[in-house]
């Protein structure tokens, strides 16, 4: 198996929680359109989480470390 490049699988990530803020809604109405809205909601969040993340390689063990505190209680 190929080494894993973990700063570019987080980049890509970062790519797509972007690419979730630019997608048009599709022409639809009602309960439809909530839905799309909510769904958008939760794709953004998942990939924006990942592409945050510090990922490493540990005997084999994909390992991603998300600080999930408020940005004035984190350290650096």
């Amino acid at each position: 198996m190929a080494e894993l490049d973990t700063a570019a699988m987080t980049a890509r990530f970062r790519e797509r929680a972007q690419a979730v803020k630019r997608r048009p809604l599709p022409p639809v109405a009602g309960e439809e359109r909530q839905a799309f809205i909510t769904q958008a909601k939760h794709d953004y969040q998942d990939f924006a989480i990942i592409g945050d993340a510090d990922a490493s390689i540990e005997d084999g063990i994909l390992t991603l470390r998300i600080d999930l505190r408020p940005g004035d209680q984190r350290s650096s």
